[in-house]
């Protein structure tokens, strides 16, 4: 007689690596456009005539958008529910990637860049919901570090797959092609996701406000030096250092790798405390460090490399942490609410950190830009001691 073995439910925990797949590269296409605006940056200055005062100001009018809709994005995300908003997300982030690749002109660019603005507000509030409500409280940590960490995959695929692509195709054809890749990712989230539900109004949010507007402020400071790195970083390694408009593109796609493991990892450690936002003080610290290293490239070329490989390390991978500090005090409820107001911090710096940067690079070179980066660091250090007295210094 043979025993029939039991069949055994779907695994909860295949699930989530579903849905941890889907919300990372959710989050790199979101964020897309500014990786590849700044990869394919010498590109579109040599062949398509944009300056590089437009550059960084393509940076402002996406993040611009982003930051003033993140005051309204949390609350649609409460109301409609992540999964209708995911899907959104992608579908416009698709519909800007293809109107950046058929702009006639900078005007035009910057238009399309200011309508993917609209996805990344979505981008935070969404995935958290999706975490708080399909993901495991011990699994929450991983989960938010590897999702934190699909922007920087989107940068390594901006800095190299698709910067090569441009080679061949040219930098509209690889636009083009992240275009069709998005809309793709959205097909794919429509049958990942479970159906939202029906929800009355969502409650007042029961983190303290204070708390939040620290969060907020320091996401701001650290958005104004990552987002003045990634818009320039393969431009100078173009103009000032002599590398050829592919490999000057490279440092970007360290920046992402790093930023990856540096999102996970530290995800990871914080999760371990109840305070997750006491590591913010050393991760802002080792950020300034690594904007010094990037000035001193100019001098000592190969430190370029190292330089990038910290700021992943550090001032990117500190954006994950203040999403993990959000969602392990967050009511599910309200926490695309409380996700979106830390969040438009962050897209603030975004939008005000590259124009900055360009106009100190146009009249003084790009040293007095990387010391303005490592002072933007060094001020949210010190907005992130109290956190960390606060929270206890983790071990």
């Amino acid at each position: 007689m043979r025993l029939e073995r039991p069949v055994r439910p779907a695994s909860g925990r295949g699930r989530e690596r579903r849905v941890a797949v889907l919300l990372t590269t959710a989050m790199g296409v979101s964020m897309l456009q500014l990786f590849l605006i700044g990869a394919l940056g010498p590109r579109l200055v040599g062949e398509a005539g944009v300056s590089r005062t437009a550059i960084g100001l393509t940076t402002t009018a996406g993040f611009g958008v982003a930051a003033l809709l993140s005051l309204t994005a949390g609350r649609w995300v409460d109301r409609l529910g992540a999964r209708r908003c995911l899907v959104a997300l992608l579908l416009l982030a698709a519909v800007a990637l293809a109107l950046i690749g058929s702009a006639p002109g900078t005007p035009a660019l910057l238009a399309a860049v200011a309508l993917g603005g609209l996805p990344q507000a979505l981008a935070n509030p969404a995935t958290n919901k999706v975490i708080l409500t399909t993901v495991g409280p011990g699994r929450r940590g991983a989960v938010t570090g590897w999702k934190q960490s699909g922007v920087q995959l989107g940068a390594f695929a901006a800095g190299l797959p698709l910067a090569a692509l441009a080679a061949w195709t040219g930098w509209r054809g690889a636009v083009w092609t992240a275009a069709v890749t998005a809309a793709l990712i959205a097909c794919w989230a429509v049958r990942v996701l479970p159906a939202d539900s029906t929800a009355a109004a969502p409650p007042p949010s029961d983190m303290p406000r204070a708390r939040v507007g620290r969060l907020a402020l320091f996401s701001f400071l650290l958005g104004c030096g990552i987002a003045a790195v990634n818009t320039y970083l393969a431009l100078f390694g173009a103009e000032r250092l002599g590398l050829g408009p592919v490999v000057a593109a490279w440092p970007v796609a360290v920046l992402g790798l790093a930023g990856v493991a540096g999102r996970v990892g530290w995800s990871r450690r914080a999760d371990r405390h109840d305070r997750a936002e006491g590591v913010l003080l050393p991760l802002a610290a080792g950020a300034c460090g690594a904007a010094l290293l990037l000035g001193a490239a100019s001098w000592a070329p190969f430190l370029v490399w190292v330089g990038a490989a910290a700021v992943g390390a550090f001032a990117v991978a500190s954006n994950a942490v203040t999403m993990l500090a959000v969602i392990k005090r967050a009511d599910p409820r309200s926490a695309g609410r409380d996700s979106a107001l830390v969040s438009a911090g962050f897209f603030a710096g975004f939008a005000a950190g590259p124009p900055l940067f360009g106009i100190l690079a146009e009249t003084g070179g790009y040293g007095p830009g990387w010391g303005l980066v490592a002072a933007e660091f060094a001020v949210a250090a010190a907005v992130a001691a109290p956190l960390r007295l606060r929270a206890g210094a983790p071990r």
